[in-house]
């Protein structure tokens, strides 16, 4: 390390291209550092590339390459350039394999660049989905399409989902899909502006948040079927009833949330003859899209936690962790200070969130949240919610393990008893719009504590910020 800092850094550059083959090429504010010399096959796969972040402003391909070539054989390097020829601290690793992208981000995440310096790596995702919200509750599929196609180009698939009340309409929402990044960033740049309208609206556009992929070893165990497009009416009987088509028994358990399920069985062969059988069947008048569900990172085939992706199997909520979407904060970033009130209800990924920002925009001060308990060894929890504004309190009908659960599950009631079913499936640019809560109750299994609720405490919203 101390023979490349000694050597000028072009003189570095051009003794690593001679000694790999490969070409470097400066552009659009990156450099780029391959593919490899002879490569004439197709790109690597989706999924063959890292980001690599917290690089030292100073420290180029010289000394990164040969690092990075640890973990497999780079198709490029892509590294982010100032003005000033200085780097600007983060990187995209593009390997020939999935797998050795991966290898990468075990070997290399956390990895001491140089003494006391440590960078990041993770996955990278050319994201080609675009999030559209705001349309009209009474287009389908194909009208969608055809107007996305007039003012877009490039456009391979649209994804809507119907209402959960009303199969007929559509959720106000839909996910478009690009033939490549390039061609969802330009539509995206051309969608943004507030003065085009779709259908005579102001329509909300934003990235769709794309999911890590589960590796092909943990995929291969899992043994639970993500069920969605249900009726709210759908009973966790009648669904146990139906994917138990394969076999009696074969349905160890089944956990319904609003109008998607997970169905859990014993046998991994069961699942997979299930979702053959019962994919694209109809449950209760609804045609319900059947799929494997994805295991949170740390759990095998039969865990207890589970994310599912309305979009496809792309990013949802993860067992009850929100998967947050992460940027790197690059020094010197401007920040203002800015508020909830600020914000559009697609930037928020809560219910509680929503119901704060329902109430500022009717003008009413924010709600209160009311905590009570059952008695007994196994406290479960339940929220009320008062809206001192218009003198109407909410109170759900399942109980939950955790506070922050119920507090979520109270204001998702509450926003249904107000009306407002379109903002609590738009919960943001996310292809999974639910979260996942662990509730006692009506519709589950679990038999219901009696319900002689004990005045625990008066919370105020507030006193959770």
């Amino acid at each position: 390390m101390d023979t490349n800092q000694a050597v000028p850094v072009e003189v570095a550059l051009l003794e690593l291209m001679k000694k790999t083959g490969y070409s470097m090429m400066q552009e659009n504010g990156q450099r780029k550092y391959g593919p490899p010399p002879g490569w004439d096959g197709p790109p690597p796969p989706r999924g063959s590339e890292v980001f690599v972040g917290k690089i030292p402003r100073d420290m180029y391909e010289d000394e990164l390459v040969p690092v990075f070539e640890k973990a497999g054989y780079i198709y490029t390097f892509r590294l982010m350039m100032e003005f000033s020829g200085e780097n600007r601290g983060y990187a995209f690793v593009m390997y020939t394999k999935r797998e050795m992208a991966q290898k990468a981000i075990h070997m290399l995440d956390n990895y001491e660049i140089r003494p006391g310096k440590y960078i990041g790596v993770c996955v990278s995702l050319d994201n080609c989905r675009l999030f559209v919200g705001s349309l009209p509750k009474d287009k389908n599929k194909e009208e969608i399409m055809e107007e996305m196609k007039k003012v877009t180009e490039g456009v391979v698939d649209v994804i809507v989902y119907p209402s959960a009340t009303d199969k007929n309409r559509n959720r106000g929402f839909a996910f478009v899909e690009y033939e490549s990044h390039k061609a969802a960033a330009m539509a995206r740049r051309k969608l943004i502006p507030e003065s085009l309208q779709l259908w005579g609206l102001n329509i909300q556009v934003d990235w769709a948040e794309p999911e890590k992929d589960v590796d092909e070893e943990t995929m291969q165990r899992v043994r639970v079927l993500y069920v969605r497009n249900l009726m709210l009416s759908t009973s966790e009987e009648t669904l146990q009833e139906a994917f138990s088509c394969v076999r009696p028994g074969s349905v160890e358990r089944v956990k319904k949330l609003t109008d998607y399920a997970f169905v859990h069985y014993r046998s991994r062969q069961d699942a997979l003859d299930a979702l053959r059988l019962m994919n694209g069947t109809l449950i209760d008048g609804a045609l319900v899209t059947v799929s494997l569900a994805k295991p949170a990172a740390g759990r095998d085939g039969g865990g207890a936690t589970w994310r599912h992706g309305g979009g496809g199997g792309n990013r949802g909520y993860v067992g009850r962790n929100p998967a947050m979407r992460v940027f790197p904060l690059p020094p010197g970033t401007p920040l203002s200070p800015s508020s909830l009130q600020a914000l559009k209800p697609y930037q928020m990924s809560s219910y509680v969130s929503l119901l704060e920002h329902f109430c500022y925009q009717h003008s009413w001060s924010p709600p209160d949240y009311y905590l009570f308990s059952t008695p007994g060894p196994k406290i479960l929890l339940i929220f009320k919610v008062v809206l001192v504004s218009t003198q109407n309190s909410y109170l759900p009908d399942k109980l939950c393990a955790l506070v922050e659960d119920a507090r979520e599950l109270a204001a998702q009631h509450a926003l249904w008893s107000l009306g407002t079913h379109t903002h609590t499936h738009t919960l943001g640019p996310r292809y999974a719009h639910t979260p996942t809560l662990t509730l006692w109750g009506q519709g589950t299994h679990t038999p219901a504590p009696t319900l002689e609720l004990k005045f625990v405490q008066e919370l105020s919203i507030i006193l959770f910020d």
